[in-house]
């Protein structure tokens, strides 16, 4: 029977430095160690260069680079103390020093203890590229490094091949079949890996896309989810199928799935739907201006499953997908972004109508965001009881930037062109005529 690690360590602290086995490679694990501290020195300043000339250079896809040179440097230290290891092993077996493989237990153990951090590390960085959510994440790390190092002191110790065997030896009724409960843990683990491997390339995936700037927005969007629904799928198959279990018992689940949706979960599988058709038939861009019932604002998000409306206030409205297909949406930047403003006033009969008009027409200039084709456009709208009732138009480019504050604008500076230039804006002027009642007495002087 093979001694655990934990035996060979003892005895090899027992038989202490006197043999030089052990010298050389307690040697080799404190070179190991050290240098692979140097490396990832080394390699952090390298990659904080790199990253530091990237945003001066640019400013795209910062977060992407800082998000995978963390990730390559916490892997720097265990993967080049692991590589001096093996480095260090083969020369001391070259050497003559370590003859025997119980000669390199330390090594061994070492290399153990290294490969845990490292996989450790590697699963955080995934998660952490996967998820944004930091509760969860934390969270996971502290199961994960937990786990990894229970059953790193299982190997040490000499325990794991007992459990393992405790498990396969274990067995539970499925169906008319029994199945072992390691068999059932391998095939949760080889899906939870299948899984975070998709989740991981479709975020990479995804990221990629997103910078595609020769592909419209919607079929981004709807590339990188149909791309992670098809890695998903293609990992939960994989993972199945990699601990042998039978694919066709999933025709059940598919089938339950579907009298689940005929019958519970219709409103939901109508959002996810009509999600694919808002993108697909590009009726509704992100930063299009809609209106949507009593919600206008801009769509900042397209998701599977509702749409998010940012209005003008800053409040967001969460609006079922199935809403924008079925009902109508008055969608301002459809075909053109540009939107026309109209503009009252009221000048009085005396006034000189040509010259109010031209000052109209100079006060649509002070605002940047008007217009200059097609050209803003004053008029004599009518007559009214007080004044003739002139309207100036113009067009502005950016109404998700708000209307009231270029509004506002220019209604000041025609106020101000007015009072310059001699145009009376009228006040209302009512004539009052007392009418003497039959059988009242005239009142004298």
């Amino acid at each position: 029977m093979r001694d655990s690690p934990l035996e060979a360590l003892l005895q090899a602290l027992a038989e202490g430095l006197a043999r030089p086995q052990h010298f050389w490679a307690l040697v080799a694990i404190i070179v190991a160690v050290a240098g692979g501290r140097i490396v990832s020195g080394l390699v952090r300043r390298r990659i904080e260069a790199r990253l530091a000339a990237a945003t001066m250079r640019t400013g795209a896809a910062i977060d992407a680079l800082r998000f995978s040179i963390d990730g390559f440097r916490r892997l720097a230290f265990p993967a080049a103390a692991m590589a001096l290891l093996v480095a260090g092993e083969a020369a001391l077996r070259i050497s003559g020093v370590l003859t025997r493989t119980a000669d390199a237990r330390l090594l061994r153990l070492a290399l153990t203890l290294l490969a845990a951090m490292a996989l450790i590390r590697l699963i955080v960085y995934v998660l952490r590229r996967v998820f944004s959510n930091l509760a969860f994440i934390a969270a996971s790390e502290r199961v994960i490094a937990l786990a990894i190092w229970l059953i790193v002191a299982l190997h040490v110790t000499g325990v794991l091949g007992d459990v393992v065997e405790w498990l396969d030896a274990t067995k539970i009724p499925v169906g008319a079949s029994r199945v072992s409960l390691w068999v059932v843990a391998m095939g949760a683990l080889s899906v939870l890996v299948t899984l975070l491997a998709a989740l991981w390339l479709g975020s990479a995936l995804e990221a990629r896309l997103m910078r595609a700037q020769q592909l419209e927005p919607n079929l981004r969007v709807v590339a990188s989810r149909a791309l992670k629904a098809l890695l998903l799928v293609v990992a939960v198959l994989l993972g199945l199928s990699t601990v042998g279990i039978d694919l066709t018992v999933l025709s059940v689940f598919g089938g339950a799935l579907g009298v689940g949706l005929g019958l519970g979960l219709q409103r939901i599988a109508s959002n996810y739907v009509s999600g694919f058709i808002i993108l697909l038939d590009k009726s509704l861009r992100i930063g299009d201006l809609i209106t949507v019932d009593k919600h206008t604002g801009v769509v900042t998000q397209i998701n599977t499953r509702y749409t998010v409306i940012r209005a003008l206030d800053g409040t967001e409205a969460i609006v079922p997908n199935e809403r924008l297909v079925s009902e109508p949406v008055t969608n301002q930047s459809y075909t053109d972004r540009k939107v026309l403003i109209r503009c009252d006033v009221q000048v009085s009969y005396a006034s000189d109508v040509d010259r109010a008009l031209e000052l109209l027409r100079q006060a649509a200039r002070v605002s940047p965001r008007v217009l200059y084709d097609p050209a803003p456009g004053p008029a004599l709208a009518g007559f009214g009881a007080d004044g003739l009732n002139l309207a100036l138009t113009f067009w502005i480019a950016d109404p998700e930037n708000g209307r009231l504050n270029v509004t506002s604008e220019v209604n000041r500076e025609i106020l101000r062109l007015f009072r310059d230039n001699g145009v009376e804006i009228p006040f209302p002027q009512r004539d009052v005529r007392v009418v003497q009642m039959p059988g009242t007495p005239a009142r004298n002087g």
